[in-house]
C-alpha cells in the first residue's frame, strides 16, 4: 500500500510531466515569458533534486523538445545520473537545430565531461548526412566538433575550419556551397535557408527563386511558404496530408475564412488523412466519444504561440473522430463547422459539458485551458455532481486535456478534482496521455507509475 510520501511523489511527478509536455518557457495568454521560465526552472530543480531517477525517466514520455533539452543538460551536468541510451534515443527524436542549440548551451556552461563528449560524438556520427548539416548549420557543427574534441580530416574538416583552402570539393553539397559564391545556378543545390541568403546576395527575384528552389524544400518549408509562394504565383507542392496534425491545424487556422471555404474539400481531406495516420491501428476502437472543445478568446494563445491552443483543439477533434466508433464534437462557441473555428467569446464550459453528458458517451474528452468563466466554476460543479451523484461508478470516462501551462500553479489548470487532467501539446500524443491521466485519478499509485515509466523507457 502506498504511503503518504509515495502519494506526494506520484503527484509531484505527474505535475512535472504536465509542465514538461505543455510549457516551452514562452508567453501564454494568462502568463508572461518570464513567469513561465521562472516557474519551469523551479520545477526542474525541485524534481531533479528530490526524485532524480524519475526526473531522468520522464525523457521516455511525450514531453516537448524544450524540456527534453533542459533535462538532458541537467543530467549531463551531474556525472552518473540518467541513462545514456535513453538520452541518445531522445536526442535522435529531436530536431537538429534544437540538438545543436543544446550542444552550444553545454559548451557555454562548461559541461565537457567524458559522457558529454561521447554523446555529442555518437550523435554526430549518427547523422545521415553530416556534410549537409555542415552547410546548413555550419557554426553549430563547428562548435559541437570543438566541444567534443573531435578531429575531422578530409573535406569536411577543411570546409568547417578553412572553407576556401580548397579549389574544389568532391562532396556535392560542399562544392555547391563553394560555387554558389559566384555561380547563381549552384545555389539551387543548397538547403533552402542557405540558398535564400545567396539569392539575396545575387539579387534574384523572389518568384524566380521560389520556383527553382521548390524541389529542395522540406515538407515543413513547403507548408510555411505555401501562402507567400502562392501570392507570388508559385506552387510549392506542399503535401498537407503528410504534415503532423497540430502543424496542419495551425496552418488551416492561419487561413482567412473565405480561403478555408474555397479549399474545404482539400483541407478537411488533409486533416482527416493526417488524423487517420495518427490513429493507426486504434482507429474506430474507442467506442462512443464526445468532446468539448474550447474555442474561446483565450484559445488564441499569445503572439509567440499564435492560436496554438485552438490548433490543438482542432487537431484533437479530427483525431477523436478517427479513434471513435461514434463521435460528437461540441465547441464552446456552439459553432458546428470545425473548419471555421476561431478564438472568440467567453468560456461556458459547464453548459457544453452538460450537453455532452446528456447522451452518456463511453468517454468524454475536454480540450481546454481550464479558464471556465461563464459562469465561473460551473464546469467544476457539473463534474462534481456527475461523478458523485449521477455516475459514481464511472461508466462515462472523463478526461481533461489542457494545452496551456499555468505558471502560478506549476501545473496545467484543472477543471475539477473529480476528473484527471493531463497536459497536451501534440494531438498525436492524446492516446498515450489518456493512459497517463489514469494515474492522476488516484486509482493507481507510485509503484504502477514507476513501472509505467520503466516500460516506456524500455520500449
Amino acid at each position: 500500500m502506498d504511503t503518504y510520501a509515495d502519494l506526494i511523489e506520484c503527484e509531484d511527478v505527474l505535475l512535472f510531466a504536465n509542465a514538461a509536455i505543455t510549457s516551452t518557457g514562452q508567453r501564454e495568454f494568462h502568463g508572461s515569458a518570464g513567469e513561465q521560465r521562472l516557474s519551469l526552472d523551479f520545477l526542474h530543480r525541485y524534481i531533479q533534486g528530490n526524485y532524480p531517477d524519475l526526473y531522468a525517466a520522464t525523457l521516455a514520455l511525450d514531453i516537448n523538445d524544450h524540456n527534453a533539452a533542459l533535462i538532458i543538460a541537467n543530467l549531463l551536468k551531474q556525472p552518473g545520473t540518467g541513462d545514456g541510451r535513453l538520452i541518445a534515443w531522445r536526442l535522435a527524436r529531436m530536431s537538429p537545430p534544437r540538438v545543436y542549440r543544446l550542444f552550444r548551451e553545454l559548451r557555454r556552461a562548461g559541461v565537457n565531461n567524458r559522457r558529454t563528449r561521447a554523446i555529442i560524438r555518437d550523435w554526430l556520427a549518427g547523422r545521415p548526412d553530416l556534410a549537409f548539416d555542415a552547410v546548413k548549420y555550419r557554426s553549430a557543427v563547428k562548435s559541437a566538433v570543438r566541444h567534443a574534441h573531435l578531429t575531422l580530416t578530409g573535406e569536411l574538416g577543411d570546409f568547417l575550419f578553412a572553407p576556401f583552402s580548397r579549389t574544389r570539393y568532391d562532396t556535392p553539397v560542399l562544392e555547391a556551397w563553394r560555387r554558389a559564391h559566384y555561380d547563381k545556378s549552384a545555389l539551387y543545390d543548397l538547403p533552402y535557408t542557405v540558398a535564400e541568403g545567396f539569392a539575396a546576395r545575387h539579387g534574384i527575384s523572389r518568384p524566380i527563386f521560389l520556383e527553382r528552389v521548390a524541389p529542395r524544400l522540406t515538407g515543413l518549408e513547403r507548408l510555411r511558404l505555401a501562402e507567400s509562394a502562392g501570392a507570388a504565383g508559385v506552387a510549392t507542392g506542399a503535401d498537407l496530408a503528410a504534415m503532423p496534425l497540430v502543424r496542419l491545424a495551425s496552418y488551416v487556422l492561419s487561413l482567412a475564412a473565405d480561403v478555408r471555404t474555397r479549399r474545404r474539400a482539400e483541407l478537411v481531406g488533409a486533416l482527416r488523412a493526417s488524423a487517420a495516420r495518427a490513429a493507426g491501428a486504434r482507429a474506430g476502437t474507442w467506442g462512443s466519444v464526445a468532446a468539448v472543445l474550447d474555442d474561446s478568446f483565450s484559445s488564441f494563445g499569445s503572439p509567440v504561440k499564435r492560436r496554438r491552443p485552438l490548433a490543438v483543439a482542432l487537431a484533437c477533434n479530427y483525431l477523436l473522430e478517427a479513434l471513435a466508433g461514434a463521435y460528437r464534437g461540441l465547441w464552446v462557441s456552439r459553432r458546428t463547422d470545425p473548419l471555421q473555428a476561431r478564438a472568440s467569446g467567453h468560456t461556458p464550459l459547464g453548459q457544453r459539458i452538460l450537453d455532452a453528458l446528456d447522451t452518456r458517451p463511453g468517454m468524454l474528452v475536454i480540450v481546454s485551458d481550464g479558464w471556465d468563466n461563464a459562469p465561473p466554476g460551473l464546469a467544476a460543479e457539473v463534474l462534481r455532481v456527475w461523478r458523485r451523484k449521477l455516475d459514481p461508478g464511472g461508466e462515462v470516462g472523463i478526461v481533461h486535456m489542457n494545452p496551456v501551462y499555468d505558471a502560478d500553479t506549476f501545473d496545467v489548470r484543472r477543471l475539477s478534482p473529480m476528473v484527471p487532467t493531463a497536459g497536451i501539446r501534440d494531438a498525436e500524443d492524446l492516446p498515450a496521455l489518456v493512459e497517463l491521466a489514469r494515474f492522476a485519478e488516484g486509482r493507481t499509485g507510485l509503484a504502477e507509475l514507476r513501472a509505467y515509466l520503466a516500460d516506456r523507457a524500455a520500449r
